[in-house]
């Protein structure tokens, strides 16, 4: 009952209670694909954003439910929760029968496995479809029922058809059934692993071209930096591995306490560790291969789950099976004390506030033809596909759509260039000066530096600079005579 009450408001107060908070970027390229179909012309600029099956689900959620943050972010809060229970089958199956609770919490305690629950986006669905993936090739390895077996092919299927970005944890699939084949830890045999496996690589096979084109493309769509080993050693979630295993086992030295569960079979390794590496392992050699950086945090979080997992394999070398509930115990309370955010009420989702900036930008410009220069936050918002005249709606400028705002809009790219200097230039030169007041909307990066490129200029000299907020890394200039 404990471990229940502590799940239900773990839950309540870390996925449910930020669901209403404002959207971040790409939740509002959600909303956009959806609203405005996958065959807007603007989406020329990123074909992969509308690609995901995962659109279905906010399109039914939307039709159900109507258009609010809420009801867009249900979909992923379903997909988590299930999610979940078929992690702790998973840790109850691989490493101790009691295991399951502790699993449940340390994957609670990661910030990016929440985060995922009221995301608007598709890397909830990936987790589900991951996880069923995993859970039904266990169970099909162990029983050789050809219903495990499609199952394990249907979530397999979909799940690189939400995401081009989740191959990695295909190599987790072929692992573990090598493993367990070796290994003579299954029923199943070669023959039929073969063909399982044959028919998953035949229903992926009509993804392939997309995903052989977005690696062409990456480098339109970078948004970081190439990792460092610091980077994918941070990526691995470390601390919380540590914290279990030196945990458990400190309390085994004080208390005396005598393992009883069984090592870890050869299988059960070969899958925590590699669904726990897969993904950050994966990305980190293809973007030094490629050498155009794919390691986005966001792309990583298929892989919490193996992380929580080898946590809960961590803590069972030294947790007798009677401590089982306990430790989770434990676990959730922690869980609740070192995420709950308890200096707000209402946690927001996300350090980007779009939705407070937009409101303070339309009362700022309201009733009047107010210059407001808006940078792209899409880092595709470039020429020549960006341009002065950019038609609305667009993809590049989807917070616009979600959230409008007021006065005479200029639009800008995500970044500068000859071009978007020239065209601010002859604003500088003309409009701006005889309006006396114009105000910069965008992303923090962005507005910044059109915060210093306009503050330089002797049309604006003297002129007064305020900053309304704040809105987390949403930033509102108002440059005023």
């Amino acid at each position: 009952m404990t471990r229940a009450i502590l799940l239900a408001a773990s839950i309540a107060r870390l996925w449910v209670m930020v669901l209403g908070s404002s959207f971040w970027v790409d939740e509002m390229g959600t909303v956009f694909v959806v609203e405005q179909g996958a065959g807007h012309p603007s989406f020329a600029a990123a074909p992969q954003v509308p690609q995901s099956i995962y659109y279905e689900l906010p399109r039914l959620a939307h039709w159900l439910f109507g258009s609010s943050e809420i009801a867009w972010r249900l979909p992923s809060l379903a997909a988590m929760g299930a999610a979940l229970w078929l992690i702790a089958r998973l840790a109850e199956r691989l490493i101790h029968p009691e295991a399951g609770w502790f699993a449940i919490f340390a994957c609670l305690s990661l910030r990016g496995f929440n985060y995922q629950a009221a995301d608007a986006r598709p890397y909830g669905l990936g987790t589900l479809l991951a996880s069923g993936a995993l859970y039904f090739l266990v169970r099909w390895l162990d029983s050789a029922r050809w219903r495990d077996a499609l199952l394990f092919v249907l979530c397999g299927a979909l799940l690189w058809r939400v995401h081009l970005l989740f191959w990695p944890v295909y190599v987790v699939f072929a692992g573990y059934t090598l493993a367990r084949l070796a290994s003579g830890e299954t029923k199943v045999g070669w023959a039929r692993s073969g063909l399982v496996f044959a028919l998953l690589a035949a229903v992926l096979a009509p993804a392939l071209p997309g995903a052989l084109a977005l690696g062409r493309e990456a480098g339109a769509h970078v948004v970081a930096a190439l990792p460092s080993a610091r980077d994918l050693a941070d990526s691995l979630k470390l601390g919380l591995i540590a914290v279990s295993g030196v945990g458990a086992w400190l309390l085994a030295r004080v208390l005396r306490w005598r393992a009883d569960a069984a090592p870890l079979a050869r299988g059960s390794l070969v899958l925590i560790v590699g669904w726990w590496l897969c993904q950050p392992l994966g990305l980190f050699l293809f973007s030094w291969l490629a050498g155009e950086s794919v390691f986005v945090t966001r792309y990583l979080w298929l892989s919490l789950a193996g992380g929580a997992l080898a946590a809960t394999a961590a803590a069972s070398r030294f947790l007798p099976g009677r401590y089982w509930k306990s430790a989770a115990a434990a676990m959730g309370i922690g869980v609740l004390l070192w995420n709950g955010q308890w200096k707000q009420l209402w946690p927001p989702h996300d350090h980007s506030d779009w939705r407070s900036a937009a409101r303070t930008v339309r009362q700022l410009a309201a009733a009047s033809g107010t210059p407001v220069i808006c940078p792209s936050p899409f880092v595709e918002a470039k020429p020549p596909v960006w341009s002065p005249g950019y038609r609305l709606p667009g993809f590049l400028y989807a917070h616009l759509y979600v959230y409008p705002v007021s006065g005479q809009i200029y639009l800008f790219p995500f970044e500068s260039s000859p071009p978007a200097e020239q065209y601010a230039a002859q604003l500088a030169a003309g409009v701006l000066p005889a309006s006396g007041r114009f105000l910069i909307y965008g992303g923090a990066g962005q507005a910044g530096y059109w915060r210093d490129w306009f503050a330089k200029r002797p049309e604006t000299a003297g002129w007064r600079i305020s900053r309304p907020g704040p809105f987390g890394d949403v930033d509102v200039f108002v440059f005023e005579r």
